[in-house]
Formats: C-alpha cells, sequence, structure tokens
C-alpha cells in the first residue's frame, strides 16, 4: 500500500471521528431544545393551577367573610334581646339590617366564585393532558438521545483505536505532518485530481504540470518507489489519482 492509499484510509476514519464529534456536541443541545420546548407547557400548567387556586381561594374567602358576618348577626342580635330601651332596640335593628346586607353581598359574591370554579378545573385538566402528552413525547426523545449518545461515545472510542492502527501505517513523517497540519483548516486532506486536470477540493483547474506530478507520483507508488506530496495550487490539498 502507497503511503498516500494510507493517508486516505487514514482520512476516512478521520472523517468519521470528526461526524461523531460534531453529533456528540450536537446531541445534548438537541436534548436541552426538546425540554426547553416542555418548560412552555409547563408554564401553561402552572398558570392554569395558579388561576384554580384564585378561584379556590376568592370562594373560601367570601365564604369566611360570611361566616363572620353571621356569626356578629347572631351576637348583635342576643345583645338586642336584652335590651329594654326601644331607641336601643332600633339602633341595634339598624346595624343588623345593615350587617345582614353585607351578609347577603358576600353570599352572592360566594356563589359567583364558585360559578368560576368548573371553568378553572376544566382549565387545568386540559393544561394537565397536553403536558402528560408531551412529557411523555420529550421523555421518550429524551431517552432516544441519551442511547445514541451512548452509542455514539463507544463509536468514537473503537474509531480512535481505528485510528491509532490507520496511522502506523503512514510510514512517512513528512506527509503525516502536512496532512495534521492543513486538517485543521481544510478538510478533506487528500481529494483526487479529475480526469479534467482539476482538484476535487477546490475545484480549481490545475497546471499540467500539477497533473504530471500526480501520475508520476501514482506510477512510483505503484512500483514501491518514494512518493511525493503534489498539492493543489489553490488550496494546498494533497492531489491524488
Amino acid at each position: 500500500m502507497t503511503v498516500v492509499e494510507s493517508l486516505i484510509e487514514l482520512q476516512e476514519v478521520d472523517g468519521r471521528i470528526r461526524e461523531l464529534e460534531m453529533e456528540l456536541k450536537d446531541l445534548p443541545r438537541r436534548k436541552a431544545l426538546e425540554t426547553a420546548r416542555l418548560s412552555g407547557v409547563s408554564a401553561d400548567l402552572s398558570a392554569a393551577k395558579a388561576n384554580r387556586e384564585y378561584a379556590e381561594n376568592r370562594v373560601k374567602g367570601y365564604e369566611a367573610e360570611a361566616k363572620s358576618l353571621k356569626e356578629k348577626v347572631q351576637q348583635l342580635k342576643s345583645t338586642q334581646a336584652g335590651l329594654k330601651s326601644n331607641r336601643e332596640y332600633q339602633q341595634y335593628s339598624i346595624q343588623i339590617d345593615l350587617v345582614n346586607h353585607d351578609l347577603e353581598a358576600a353570599e352572592n359574591n360566594q356563589i359567583a366564585a364558585m360559578d368560576a370554579l368548573p371553568s378553572a378545573d376544566a382549565r387545568v385538566a386540559d393544561a394537565q393532558t397536553k403536558f402528560d402528552a408531551e412529557k411523555g413525547s420529550v421523555d421518550d426523545f429524551c431517552r432516544e438521545m441519551d442511547e445514541r449518545l451512548a452509542a455514539v461515545a463507544a463509536e468514537l472510542e473503537s474509531a480512535k483505536v481505528e485510528r491509532a492502527e490507520k496511522l502506523k501505517a503512514v510510514n512517512d513523517p513528512k506527509f503525516m505532518l502536512y496532512y495534521e497540519r492543513l486538517k485543521q483548516k481544510r478538510w478533506p486532506v487528500v481529494v483526487s485530481l479529475t480526469h479534467e486536470g482539476v482538484c476535487d477540493g477546490c475545484h480549481l483547474q490545475q497546471p499540467p504540470s500539477v497533473a504530471q506530478m500526480v501520475d508520476a507520483n501514482a506510477k512510483r507508488g505503484s512500483e514501491g518507489g518514494k512518493q511525493e506530496i503534489v498539492a493543489c495550487t489553490m488550496c494546498g490539498r494533497i492531489l491524488y489519482r
């Protein structure tokens, strides 16, 4: 196997490693986006519950007010029963009427507040149904992401082991140094030169002399000779046929 062929095989492994590393970074982001989508549905459920609690507290508030007013009426009537003066009796009657008026208003408010409870309950039930459905979907998605994350991590480790083996086959330090430097800026590093003499990386037409060097390089390699780096005049990628 020629050094260029060994480098191509290494590049294939590096390509998989690049894709796996990108996926490894992307999976948590996708999981976070899906979880954030659930947050919106959760907020709707929290708002519905808060509205239900507010409606219930209004009922309890008016109920407590009515109870307090009823007790006040009983106290006034009890005190009134022991009065001997008509004037005082009439004054207490006026107070009792005023309290009864407030009591009637409180009871009416309580009834109105109770009428709002069914719609508040329905809103909570609807929001809960939507939340449960979305949560089930999000949980399934996150579970799939976690499984894929574990699979990608394992595949990446395997690819790194394979890379170490492929690296041993590239027995030319000059080629390896050039490859490692260029792959930080351009990918792929090793590309074919088309029959029309075009670099398959940047698609620039190469001078005839470059095509001649690529062909000579391929011939030397097939005959077991030492190959040289023939690079694209534009992008610097290693060319082969």
